[in-house]
Formats: C-alpha cells, sequence, structure tokens
C-alpha cells in the first residue's frame, strides 16, 4: 500500500511556492522534511526561505513548518541535511544568493552565490546561526553552486558526504556543458569541510549511495541529446571518482533524483527515485539488486506531473519518498508517499 500525505501546499502558509524536498531520519527516529518556502512565486530566486516539519511516528503526523534559514529578502535554498550517527547532530547544508542575481547572473560571475552550513543537536528543534563554507568547498572560477539538493551520506567510516554540483565560468566552460557534480567532506564531525572528487563535465544534481565496497554517485545528465542519468564510482571515500559512464536504463527529464540503500527481506537493495520519462512526470522508485548494475521497473508512486525526490527509510518501517507532484504542474504540492515495502517489492 502507498498512503500519500500533502505536507506543504502552494499557496499556504505565506508561500506561493513549496519546492525542493530533502528527507532524514535522526538517531531518535524522528523524521525531518525540509524544503524551500519561495514567497514571491515559483522562481528559482527571491525571497525564499528553506522550512522543517518534523514527524515521530514515522511520518503519520507532523509538527506544524518552522523556518530554520530566513532569506530575509534574499535566497536560502538547495537543503543538504545529513546526520551523523556517532553524535546524533543533524547538519544542514544550504546556498545563498541575491535575489535579484538568479543563475543566469551566477554562471556569468556577475552575482554571488556562497555555500553556508548550521546544525541542530537537540533533534531539530533548534538550529545553530549559519557559518560559511565558501572559502572551503567553492574553487576559484566556480560560478554557480548548490549542495544537494536531498540528504547527505555518513559513510561507514564516519565520513560526512554531500552531493553537489557547481558551474565554471564562461572563460573555462567546455563547449558541451559548464556544469559538473562533485561531492564535499567532513572527517573531524562536521567542523571542516573538504572538496572531494569531481565528475563531469556534462554533470549536475546528484545522489549518493555506499555499496560493499565503494561509494556510487549518481547524476543528472546535461548534454545536449543525453535524457539518461550519468554515474561514477569512488574506491577512496569521494576523494576521487572514476570516469562519466551513462545509465541507458534510468531514463530521465534532465531533473534532480535520490538514491537509497535498505535492507528487505535481509537482503540489500538500492532505491532509486525519479520522474521516469523524458519529462517530468510519472514519479517512480526503481530497483538494483544487484549494486547498480541493474534495476527493475519498482513501484509508480504518482502517474501526473512530477519532479525531485528524496528517499528515506525506517527501522523495521515503511520506505518514505517525499516529493514534488500537481494536476497541472509538478509544483503544487510536496507529498509524503509512504510505501510498504512488501508493496515495493512485490
Amino acid at each position: 500500500m502507498v498512503r500519500q500525505q500533502d505536507l506543504f501546499v502552494s499557496g499556504v502558509g505565506g508561500y506561493k511556492t513549496y519546492r525542493i524536498p530533502a528527507l532524514v531520519v535522526s538517531t531518535q527516529g524522528t523524521v525531518l522534511a525540509f524544503c524551500e518556502g519561495r514567497k514571491d512565486g515559483v522562481a528559482d530566486s527571491g525571497d525564499i526561505d528553506i522550512l522543517v516539519r518534523r514527524s515521530f511516528d514515522q511520518g503519520r503526523t507532523w509538527e506544524g513548518p518552522r523556518v530554520v534559514v530566513a532569506g530575509a529578502g534574499d535566497t536560502a535554498g538547495n537543503p543538504a541535511p545529513v546526520v551523523d550517527r556517532r553524535t546524533g547532530t543533524i547538519f544542514l547544508l544550504f546556498c545563498r544568493n541575491n535575489s535579484d542575481g538568479p543563475e543566469p547572473l551566477i554562471l556569468t560571475g556577475e552575482a554571488p552565490r556562497t555555500v553556508w552550513l548550521t546544525k541542530s543537536e537537540d533533534d531539530g528543534a533548534t538550529w545553530s546561526e549559519p557559518v560559511e563554507l565558501t572559502s572551503s568547498v567553492k574553487r576559484p572560477g566556480w560560478t554557480w553552486y548548490a549542495t544537494g539538493p536531498g540528504h547527505g551520506l555518513q559513510l561507514k567510516s564516519g565520513r560526512l558526504l554531500i552531493p553537489c554540483d557547481h558551474a565554471v565560468g564562461p572563460e573555462s566552460a567546455p563547449v558541451q556543458s559548464p556544469y559538473f557534480s562533485h561531492v564535499i567532506y567532513s572527517d573531524d564531525a562536521g567542523a571542516t569541510w573538504e572538496i572531494g572528487g569531481v565528475i563531469g563535465p556534462g554533470t549536475n544534481e546528484c545522489t549518493l549511495v555506499e555499496l560493499e565496497d565503494v561509494a556510487y554517485i549518481n547524476c543528472r545528465g546535461m548534454l545536449e541529446g543525453h535524457r539518461e542519468r550519468a554515474y561514477a564510482y569512488s574506491y577512496d571515500e569521494g576523494v576521487t571518482f572514476t570516469p562519466v559512464a551513462w545509465d541507458q536504463v534510468l531514463t530521465e527529464p534532465q531533473c534532480q533524483a535520490s538514491l537509497l540503500k535498505v535492507t528487505l527481506r535481509e537482503k540489500p537493495y538500492v532505491l532509486f527515485s525519479n520522474p521516469a520519462s523524458t519529462r517530468r512526470e510519472k514519479l517512480t522508485i526503481k530497483i538494483s539488486k544487484d549494486d547498480c548494475r541493474s534495476w527493475e521497473p519498482g513501484i509508480l508512486i504518482y502517474p501526473g506531473p512530477s519532479a525531485y525526490s528524496d528517499l528515506c527509510s525506517l527501522d523495521d518501517g515503511p520506505i518514505l519518498c517525499f516529493y514534488e507532484r500537481g494536476h497541472q504542474n509538478p509544483y503544487e504540492f510536496l507529498t509524503l508517499a509512504t510505501i510498504d515495502t512488501e508493496e515495493l517489492l512485490g
């Protein structure tokens, strides 16, 4: 059974649009659903806050929305949360830009885009004053920058990894695409962050999962004529990645996606959610039983207009998929789908 619950409805609560879902489960079992609250409309820039709702009963009921980061007239967005399982701290990485400095101006270096971090040590009830990370995680010559969006990853070693993407300035941009995926990581419980491997050109928003002996990154493709996902592997915990390959099974309309590794029926699986179409529609969760080498059809979550999504799992409970959907366009609701594992496996 798939249960659908709208957590954010565009036009309700003081925001014209809610977008960019991100989802994590704390060490206490609290589910945190983050998003952007866009006051002015659907545009990616403007007066935008980062919001969160919390659930203490596996996503059945929810606290009201609260502001984690206020845009204060400008843009705070691209929420990328990760939970440190050793300490219980929830880190939220995000980006800022001026409300009148949209992506086209950022790409050419005419407007700034910065990288920030806030954290919660009380299960998401309160959040620290944000600190800027730009000088540590953004190289000179990089213009556009995006954290996530979607959850980060903690490796078995304890390293924290955040999937990101960036663009290089016009003077050094490759002919085919200025966009690259990359990761940033922390080995000291979030105190400091470094740039890891870079993947591309022609890649963009990305998502991570740790397989048996390797980290796997799956990326939105940004090359002309490509309507499938890009991917690569890291054998050194995200410091470097193999050259880009393209997965012909994972069709997409150039959109964000999410990965999640789970154990079901005592066997490991990797789940992948995205709009399984050349348009932003048909939000689907596919399943891999062989560490992302092949994919089974899985389950259709929503047949209509749909876009960004994020996945999480609950101990001995269902799979949660927090995603964008609508009737006329994909940005009318942010909806939580609760999926019974037996339904997922068929």
